[in-house]
């Protein structure tokens, strides 16, 4: 029986064949190609395949989208847990399987070295050894590659978001930024997996049953604990659990000064360590104990400021203002702390894209970060956004190069990578990558924004309406508890228009210009929805008009290239605009 079972459609071998070959390069065993012809014992070792198969790639094209025996395939595995699929010629997906993310191989399903290819094998290599460490040893396995056994036989473990013990939901931020330092410490440990913020942060503020987690996560041990901080004083309880047994593995409470903070989480992530008796390298050790400051102070606001990061939106003033303000201080503080600049530096461009106008001390905050540290992936993203928004595409596409090869995991990465190739018209990489920002962040909506974008731009409405329906799943509760804040609301009116509930998302529009009617990036927004989706183009006119006064050369491309905006192109207003503004700034620059 195989490690990878494929599901495609006969008339696809050739292309298929490329991904089995890099398949079978990383040691995988597939089954791909049978001799016996179809009849009952053709369909009694499909059955047989798939049941032992430890992961299932569905190739997905226009052909085997319809093929029943494909989609019949691709449902068994999904309900396994065990599906990887991938799209050729952006397939129109079977609506069951939409909700599952697939990598996208246009123009790079030859070549196995391309950021794609290595995205689904990275993905086959987790579900094997997800599914392997769950199954009972098979007889044949020791034949299997020593890297796959090493990789089964890592223990995998989920960091459950610490609870805020402090009476105070202000403190939050702290809580959470302990989680995601201990997170990020633990993933410098080669033979330990870890799940991603994203998924671990599902589970906050939900009471939990352990091995259930453990079971829909496909991991071997959770992690979680609690903060209570007052005045100086700090103390955090943890608890390492077997997810299989719900018995605890190692557990500890720490009342520490709140100075200490840092030798604390260094001293939670090696108890771990040594309670799963794992080895941690001498360079490992290094790493966990590196950090951006040596300043509690300074981590404090930094820890601050991402909060308001995350949990803000792009189009949200309050936010960016925050954002520049704590990382200020932070950096005056501690002048060398590379990651402050860096986050600095997407508040001041978050303003930008509020306000309009030039890149001020955004990018001066991003280089700034990599001079301090080179290897800092949300600085080169940050960087990327800077350039591509001053018209600098090139140059832009070399700090998204450079972000995606230290960390392609990167939702800061990807998010930059899919605004890239979205302004370059490459929407099939802007979806790819879009997507996997939308899983890495539970809170972001921009990038689902942007996605429906691209899936207009492409004509995939049934996916468009998909991510729309996400976006009003994160933006309603957002409005319920901030009723005022105007990015969520135009977000949450852009879906509506994407959904066809044009007398909502007008209304919605019509409030949200009330509590912020100079917000330049939302009312662009708006234009968008009133043009490719309302189909309204003389309120799209009337709205876009205002936008020229303040538009700098750079956003002005931007417009020109803007496929929301198709249907104003023919129109004489449109062209008198464009005519008026190129004049404005060939006398501004002459």
């Amino acid at each position: 029986m195989a490690d990878v079972f494929v599901s495609y459609a006969r008339s696809d071998k050739q292309r298929v064949a490329p991904l089995v070959a890099a398949i079978e390069a990383k040691g995988w065993s597939v089954w791909w190609d049978p001799e016996i012809a179809p009849g009952q014992e053709f369909d009694d070792r499909i059955e047989a395949e798939i049941d032992a198969a430890r992961a299932v790639l569905v190739v997905w094209t226009p052909t085997s989208v319809a093929s029943r025996w494909v989609r019949g395939e691709a449902r068994e595995a999904a309900e396994r847990g065990i599906l990887v699929p991938v799209r050729f010629e952006q397939a129109r997906l079977p609506l069951d399987v939409r909700a599952i993310h697939t990598t996208d191989l246009d123009g790079c399903g030859e070549d196995p070295a391309s950021a794609p290819v290595q995205e689904f094998l990275r993905a086959l290599g987790t579900m094997i050894a997800h599914t392997q460490a769950a199954q009972p040893t098979r007889q044949g396995d020791a034949s299997a590659s020593s890297s796959v056994d090493k990789d089964a036989a890592r223990w995998t473990i989920c960091v459950l978001p610490f609870a805020n013990m402090s009476g105070d939901p202000e403190q939050e931020y702290f809580s959470d930024g302990i989680t995601e330092d201990i997170i990020t410490d633990l993933s410098k440990v080669s033979a330990l997996g870890v799940i991603s913020r994203n998924s671990a942060f599902m589970y906050k503020g939900r009471h939990v049953d352990i091995p259930k987690v453990a079971r829909e996560l496909k991991v071997s041990h959770v992690l979680e604990g609690s903060v209570r901080k007052a005045g100086g004083r700090l103390r955090i309880n943890a608890q390492l659990i077997d997810g299989s047994s719900n018995n605890h593995v190692w557990a500890e409470r720490y009342d520490r000064d709140s100075n200490d903070i840092f030798a604390l989480q260094d001293e939670i992530s090696e108890a771990i360590v040594k309670a799963l008796k794992l080895r941690l390298l001498p360079a490992e050790k290094q790493a966990i104990v590196r950090r951006g400051t040596d300043s509690p102070e300074a981590h404090n606001l930094y820890l601050m400021a991402r909060q308001s990061y995350i949990t803000g939106q792009e189009m949200e003033a309050r936010s960016a203002e925050a954002i520049v303000r704590l990382c200020t201080r932070a950096t005056e503080i501690d002048p060398r702390y590379a990651q402050a600049w860096a986050l600095m530096a997407v508040g001041y461009h978050k303003l930008r894209v509020v306000n309009g106008g030039n890149s001020g001390d955004s990018l001066a905050a991003a280089e700034r970060a990599l001079a301090l540290d080179p290897r800092l992936t949300e600085a080169h993203a940050i960087k990327a956004q800077v350039l591509l928004q001053d018209g600098k595409a090139d140059t832009a596409a070399t700090e998204v190069a450079s972000a995606l090869e230290l960390d392609p995991e990167s939702y800061e990465a990807n998010r930059s990578a899919g605004r890239l190739s979205y302004q370059l018209h490459r929407y099939g990489d802007a979806i790819r990558h879009y997507e996997k920002a939308v899983r890495l962040m539970d809170v972001d909506i921009n990038s689902a924004m942007m996605l429906i974008a691209c899936y207009t731009a492409v004509g995939d409405d049934a996916n468009a309406h998909r991510v729309a329906q996400l976006a009003l799943q994160r933006t309603e509760p957002a409005l319920a508890q901030d009723p005022y804040n105007s990015s969520v609301a135009a977000y949450s009116a852009y879906a509506l228009a994407t959904l066809g509930e044009a007398e909502r998302a007008k209304a919605r529009m019509e409030r949200t210009l009330l509590i912020d009617p100079d917000n330049f990036n939302m009312r662009y927004n708006f234009v968008c929805a009133l043009s490719v989706h309302l189909k309204e183009k003389e309120a799209a006119l009337n709205m876009l008009g205002p936008l020229f006064e303040n538009m700098s050369e750079s956003f002005l491309e931007y417009v020109k290239g803007d496929p929301d905006l198709d249907l104003l192109r023919g129109d004489p207003r449109y062209q008198a605009m464009i005519e008026a503004i190129e004049l404005r700034l060939a006398t501004q620059t002459g």
